[in-house]
């Protein structure tokens, strides 16, 4: 089983490039290795058999060495256009400089990329905090592709952005939403957090528009669960500090963990029950573990859009 790297380490890694085409290598072998086996031997041609489709373009080559059906895929299935969405708001610069939870979805969005690459799909990145910061073009170049790993690597190397009231995800993606022309995937990076009740439904509304516009949508929900979810800091005096707005309070965890727990559930279920409703691909990440699980996630994602 793979193991989390050091996110300190990343971000003190001088190529992004060539580390997250190494995470992708590992992660593309243990899957050999797995059971699992044959599903990404050769996953930029082929893709698994829907039972009562044609049989006239399995690969039964395939078939004999991994015992599962595959069929052939042609240039036009898959070619698919990738927007990655990035949250660089103050919350994501949590718990600590070189342990946060930019650090973790800069190293997954540079997998991903390097993956949509791989199998010669274009792929756009947008950078947002309360409004959007940056929105490449959509392209499958490999000097794109480059070009956009410089640009991961560079948020690594800038401080938090300036606090802020707000992080405006709704108003993004609804901006995005109008902005994609053709039906595409769209995946979003971001730990949804510091948002009021009014703020949570608008940007689930913002969602579900893009699934109106019929694109696919896979949002990564990052997190450093011990804390952020489960709030597991001794029991002594702490001053909690807001990221997004810079207010402060100062208490004992004891004090408010079960009610503070409780009110996480209750917005972490309403968030997957939303999700789906709306046919949108919610995963849970932590920080703290290995980034398989986001791989994985985007290869099974991807194998829907066709």
């Amino acid at each position: 089983m793979s193991q989390p790297l050091d996110l300190a380490a990343v971000r003190s890694f001088e190529n992004l490039e060539f580390l997250a085409r190494q995470l992708v290598e590992g992660f593309i072998t243990g899957l050999h290795q797995s059971p699992y086996h044959g599903f990404s031997v050769e996953f930029s041609e082929h893709r698994l058999y829907n039972p009562g489709e044609s049989t006239r373009h399995l690969d039964w080559k395939v078939f004999a060495r991994t015992d599962k059906l595959f069929v052939k895929r042609y240039e036009e299935e898959t070619n698919l256009r990738c927007h990655l969405l990035l949250d660089v708001s103050p919350s994501m610069y949590y718990p600590a400089p070189g342990h946060d939870k930019l650090c973790f979805a800069v190293l997954c969005a540079a997998a991903i990329a390097t993956m949509l690459q791989k199998q010669r799909d274009a792929v756009g990145l947008v950078t947002f905090a309360d409004q959007v910061e940056l929105q490449t073009q959509v392209r499958s170049t490999s000097t794109h592709r480059h070009t956009l790993l410089l640009t991961l690597q560079q948020l690594l190397e800038r401080p938090p952005t300036p606090r802020r009231a707000t992080t405006d995800v709704s108003g993004v993606i609804h901006t995005i939403a109008q902005q994609i022309p053709k039906r595409s995937l769209v995946v979003l990076f971001s730990d949804m957090l510091g948002r009021a009740p009014e703020e949570q439904t608008a940007t689930l509304a913002a969602l579900q528009h893009l699934r109106h516009q019929n694109h696919e949508v896979l949002l990564f929900h990052i997190m450093d669960r011990a804390t952020e979810a489960d709030f597991s800091f001794q029991d002594r005096p702490y001053v909690f500090e807001d990221l997004e707005t810079g207010e402060t309070v100062k208490l004992q965890p004891s004090q408010v963990r079960e009610q503070y727990r409780a009110a996480m559930q209750k917005y972490e279920h309403e968030l997957v029950l939303r999700c789906g409703q709306y046919k949108i691909d919610f995963v849970p990440v932590d920080i703290r573990e290995p980034f398989d699980k986001v791989l994985y996630a985007y290869l099974v994602k991807r194998g829907k859009v066709r």
